[in-house]
């Protein structure tokens, strides 16, 4: 390949962090995955920063937290503007995936990192893709080509391949399976065979996998031992990927009549828990062929739960009786519903909890996986709860505050501003805004002149402030963030300022028009009739006019429990750990020894290790180097912030060419591409931002002076066959026939290649010489 090929570690090697790398391929930067743990902040993130307007396109590989976590930051905060591959359902379950993280996230602290606007604004961005479709770049990225391709683990996980002009590709799979399971195939890998460069992990490079049907038959006997004795069984699982495995497996042991579990209860708690099965109803087509065969054979879907019950709070799960298996979100245990759950329901010796998969070190989840024989630890517990008493009369008061002052600014900015006497301004765009609520109307202004107690002022300043919150798009609060700069914010172009004249006052009566014409009011028209109302019981309408009290009651309660502010309180307890704690690996990965085996038949030339701790990476890297079946030609393991340069060629730069510099080359065609000879001045200009951030500078080609310009031997470039030529000629008119491997023409002409492959002519000097030659130069780019 005579591409550039750099690869940039953001994250994810020689660690569990999540994955994050920028591959370069010439001009053209992807960023394979944007992976998030909840945890790793602060240099991750100042990382992606430096490097947010190199990025021109991200694939995306799997829709957990792990592989897409940190897009809604990238899009919403850093403003990253650029297309986003992935597959259909990795696009429908990444955005459950960020809804139950931000949800969850947001109920225990002061999340801020990025905001559920934030998820809905990336997945704009995202381009759905199907398995096997090529995507072809465009831009920058002319002659790049993108293809995803199965990759087991979850619901939509992408092998990607990229080549580069019909060349040699590239491969990128992390996480995969290639091994089928109930409701996904495995992965492609194994027919993807000798890429030139490979991108994989080691994260269970040094794992030995149990069974399927030893790991299921774990899981079936603990739910059954702790159900039976009257306990109730915690099951950590994802949002959105692994969770439907786990769905499927307990169902249909609870369909079963001889597994003893139809008596006891299950359900799935998560804050999207109804959208996620709804999800998985509709994309059956990108699952497994068993899951296919299922759905016609049965005519009704796979995900239609029977014994499943979906609930959305801890209000909804108490309704579910006891004993009862829970499958929990929030597999780390570090927020969220397994969080809670865990903490009530550690205390009993009769409950038990049950890890599904490994998570990142120092959460919850994973330091009862490394210390099975816990008894006791300090937890620390956060919720979010309504500011009561004195804390929530101090709040209302600065925000009564706030609007007060915000009305104050608002009522001598809009002086300027002049309204019709039915809120509508003196032109057809004021018109406009007056339906989207800037308007005031003029009797409010004039009211303002005559008001002068005190008490009434307040009045009035609070009601044009909540009509101000209600028709402009700036609030209070982000007013009173600009403190000192309000005035200067409100005075600076925001609404339009009309020159006004000294004059009588008077208000022109304006006809409201739309595109049909006068807006006319059905009101203004209706016939007016009087209305006599029956006569009821006493006891009757008493009762009617409570139920419409305590109707209004309700929703009003609804609107102030939405509107009262609240807090994170935080309580560290010691829990006594007397549950049951098992980690049963449904992961849903290959594990070391099938890796092993599916590097062997890929055969990639090139290699690069990513992800996984440090001994897996070392143990991964060392097979690799002494596997006779590889034969890979360059191996690299590269740790976090680490740049590989896996180019091919090793003579192979990159330069910038000046305007005045191509306007000068003269180019020869030659079959599909364009050559010329260059001889140029290069500069190197050595940026301190580019050093900073660790990045090459580009040097830059400039045109040498006609005097200095060197002479150099004429050059031809291409390959013609003789078979060829000899198409050529009889479409000149030219009879030419072959006599042991020799073109003749005319019996005076003939041309002959050699032994190293050069084409030579020779034969009697006529006319039919220098027009075989001249065909022959036009079949060369001579630069």
């Amino acid at each position: 390949m005579t591409s550039i090929i750099n690869l940039s570690v953001i994250s994810g090697a020689r660690d569990e962090s999540p994955p994050c790398y920028l591959l370069q391929v010439d001009d053209f930067t992807f960023l394979l995955d944007c992976g998030w743990d909840g945890h790793t902040t602060d240099g991750f993130l100042e990382s992606l920063k430096m490097h947010i307007n190199q990025i021109d396109a991200i694939l995306l590989t799997y829709p957990d937290l792990a592989h897409l976590g940190a897009l809604p930051y990238l899009v919403g905060k850093l403003g990253l503007k650029c297309p986003v591959y992935a597959t259909i359902p990795v696009f429908k379950m990444g955005q459950m995936f960020l809804y139950d993280a931000y949800q969850s996230l947001w109920n225990s602290s002061e999340f801020d990192l990025f905001s559920l606007d934030d998820v809905d604004t990336a997945f704009d961005h995202v381009v759905q893709l199907k398995y096997s479709q090529h995507v072809e770049l465009e831009g920058k990225g002319r002659g790049l080509t993108v293809i995803p391709y199965p990759a087991g683990h979850m619901i939509g996980g992408t092998l990607w391949k990229i080549i580069k002009d019909g060349e040699d590709d590239i491969l990128y799979a992390v996480d995969f399976n290639h091994k089928k399971e109930r409701h996904l195939d495995g992965a492609v890998l194994e027919t993807l065979s000798r890429p030139m460069l490979l991108i994989t992990d080691t994260y269970n490079a040094m794992m030995v996998q149990a069974r399927r049907k030893e790991r299921d038959q774990a899981l079936f006997n603990n739910i059954l031992a702790t159900l039976r004795g009257s306990g109730n069984v915690l099951v950590t699982v994802d949002t959105a990927g692994r969770v439907l495995e786990l769905c499927q497996l307990l169902d249909r042991l609870w369909r079963n009549q001889e597994s003893g579990l139809i008596a006891y209860s299950l359900a799935l708690l998560s804050n999207v828990s109804y959208n996620v099965v709804e999800f998985a109803k509709s994309q059956v087509e990108w699952m497994g062929d068993k899951i296919v065969r299922q759905m016609e054979d049965q005519r009704s879907n796979p995900f239609s739960f029977k014994h499943l019950q979906l609930c959305h709070s801890m209000a909804d799960l108490d309704k579910v009786p006891e004993p009862k298996c829970v499958l929990c979100t929030m597999p780390d245990m570090e927020s969220g519903f397994s969080r809670e759950l865990f903490v009530r329901w550690a205390g009993s010796s009769t409950n038990s909890v049950i890890m599904t998969q490994r998570s990142a070190p120092g959460t919850l989840a994973q330091h009862l996986i490394d210390h099975p024989t816990l008894s006791r630890m300090e937890l620390e517990t956060r919720s979010r709860v309504k500011l009561e008493g004195v804390e929530l009369e101090e709040h209302q008061r600065l925000q009564l505050e706030e609007k007060a002052a915000a009305a104050e600014l608002f009522r001598r900015q809009s002086t300027s501003i002049h309204f019709g006497q039915n809120g509508m301004y003196d032109s057809d765009e004021e018109d406009e805004e007056d339906e989207n609520g800037v308007g005031a109307s003029s009797s409010s202004l004039n009211n303002s002149l005559v008001v002068t107690s005190p008490r009434e002022k307040a009045l009035e300043i609070a009601a044009r402030s909540q009509r101000q919150s209600l028709a402009t798009p700036v609030s209070a609060r982000q007013v009173s963030k600009r403190g000192g700069d309000s005035e200067k914010f409100f005075g600076h172009n925001f609404f339009k300022q009309h020159k006004t004249h000294l004059m009588f006052p008077f208000v022109e009566e304006k006809s409201k028009f739309d595109e049909y014409g006068a807006v006319i009011r059905p009101e203004d028209y209706l016939k007016f009739q009087a209305v006599v109302p029956e006569e009821k019981p006493a006891e009757e309408g008493q009762q009617e006019e409570e139920e419409m009290d305590a109707d209004v009651k309700k929703e009003n309660g609804k609107e102030t429990d939405a509107d009262i502010p609240t807090k994170i309180v935080s309580h560290t307890k010691t829990i006594e750990i007397r549950c049951r704690r098992q980690f049963i690996d449904f992961e849903g990965r290959s594990d070391g020894e099938s890796i092993k085996r599916i590097l062997n038949l890929v055969k990639p030339r090139q290699l690069i290790l990513v992800g996984g701790t440090s001994e897996s990476t070392k143990h991964l890297h060392q097979y690799c180097q002494h596997s006779r079946d590889m034969s890979v030609n360059q191996l690299w393991s590269p740790a976090i912030g680490d740049t590989i340069n896996a180019t091919c060629e090793s003579h192979i730069f990159q330069a910038r060419l000046k305007d005045s510099l191509v306007t000068s080359l003269k180019f020869e065609s030659a079959k599909d591409m364009e050559l010329a000879w260059v001889d140029a001045r290069l500069h190197i200009a050595e940026s301190e931002l580019a050093a900073a951030i660790g990045l090459q500078t580009v040097p830059t080609l400039d045109v040498l002076p006609p005097s200095q310009v060197p002479e150099h031997a004429v050059v031809f470039i291409n390959e013609p066959r003789l078979s060829d030529f000899k198409q050529v000629l009889s479409k000149a008119g030219i009879q030419a026939e072959f006599s042991g491997g020799v073109l003749v023409i005319n019996d005076r002409v003939a041309v002959r290649k050699n032994e190293s492959g050069r084409i030579g002519l020779e034969g009697v000097l006529c006319d039919d010489y220098y027009k075989v030659r001249q065909l022959l130069y036009e079949q060369y780019a001579i630069v």
